[in-house]
């Protein structure tokens, strides 16, 4: 198998998140988008938890799958900085796809408890290295000439951005709309990687 075969694997992961975001509420009575988090569709004690595993099943290993075949893809590219951003979203997605294995989200309980405090310290993480993965994303592959690729990641990264501006500024009662924007945003660049490695077009000019 071709090695850009494997940029199919970020489009299934992409669709795999967006099923269990779209269908997993359906078993959870009550639960409302707007206000509430992704995390309480599969937190521990949610009624949402078994069948939002189920839908997101292969988010996490094609995730992971696509973003290491882009990290060999680009190894002749002569940026730096964009092979330095695309290394910082693959340790970005292993935090995420194991980090949050081992600290899901615990339902009916305060922040402050210690598996819920570890989830935020993951989240932490997954966002700062999300940021800096894609400011040197946009850098290096306009450097690069890749034009495409920079202005994906400069579209992500103004939706990563959007998350937590509108959680300051705009009530709760739509936390979980802005939460969206930067949850998708990661899922999203990351199949846009996938797109780009399926068609070749990593380290040509897009």
């Amino acid at each position: 198998m071709k090695l850009t075969k494997l940029g199919i694997c970020g489009i299934l992961s992409f669709i795999s998140y967006t099923a269990m975001v779209v269908f997993s509420p359906l078993a959870y009575p009550g639960y409302d988008w707007l206000s509430m988090a992704v995390s309480d569709l599969s937190a521990v004690g949610a009624p949402s938890r078994d069948l939002a595993n189920q839908l997101n099943a292969l988010y996490g290993p094609c995730g992971l799958v696509s973003i290491m075949a882009v990290c060999v893809a680009i190894q002749n590219c002569r940026s730096q900085l964009l092979k330095l951003g695309i290394y910082f979203f693959a340790a970005m997605e292993w935090i995420s796809d194991v980090g949050y294995k081992l600290f899901p989200w615990v339902s009916d309980v305060p922040d402050t408890h210690p598996q819920n405090i570890m989830h935020l310290v993951v989240t932490a993480a997954v966002v700062i290295f999300s940021l800096a993965a894609l400011v040197l994303t946009i850098i290096g592959a306009a450097k690069e000439n890749m034009k495409s690729l920079s202005v994906l990641a400069g579209v992500c990264l103004l939706a990563m951005l959007m998350g937590p501006i509108g959680m300051a500024l705009f009530p709760k009662s739509v936390f979980g709309l802005f939460e969206r924007f930067s949850t998708m945003s990661a899922v999203t660049f990351n199949a846009g990687l996938g797109i780009f490695l399926f068609a070749g077009r990593l380290g040509k000019d897009s």
